[in-house]
């Protein structure tokens, strides 16, 4: 017999992730922290010589835009603001997400973080970052036990 370990909301997650994806999406924009609304989705991959990391930013100037690097952990955050509407203009349905966000990835140890390149266009950030040689592991050293 095998148990298994009861999620009451599990089944919920899984109909919203199945019937819609932007549902899936505003559940997901609110884990993690207070500070951050919302999480913008990537792509990435994979060459000989670099990884990349394709970020969707919509309306996001390059200027709100921040990327560190720190401990293995590349970073992206910033924050996308609400236009102002015209005076005259009634807003019938808002389906974007606005405020700060904040996404993180694990790196490698074959990453050239001084060689890391961003640019951000057509509403597509691009982090570019480059293969370094992976360093040779260090060979076993045989202990005598005494």
């Amino acid at each position: 017999m095998n148990i298994t370990r009861w999620e009451p909301f599990r089944d919920l997650d899984d109909m919203f992730r199945q019937y819609s994806p932007f549902f899936s999406r505003a559940l997901r924009r609110f884990e993690g922290e207070e500070d951050v609304k919302w999480r913008p989705v990537a792509d990435i991959s994979e060459t000989d010589t670099e990884y990349l990391i394709k970020a969707e930013l919509p309306e996001v100037k390059k200027e709100d835009v921040k990327v560190t690097f720190e401990n293995g952990q590349l970073t992206i955050s910033g924050e996308r603001r609400h236009e102002s509407k015209q005076k005259n203009e009634n807003e019938l349905r808002v389906e974007s997400f606005y405020g700060s966000f904040a996404r993180s990835f694990m790196l490698p140890d074959n990453v050239d973080p001084k060689n890391i390149r961003a640019e951000s266009k057509d509403g597509v950030l691009r982090v570019r970052i480059p293969k370094t040689t992976p360093t040779k592991p260090e060979q076993p050293i045989a202990i005598e036990v005494k």
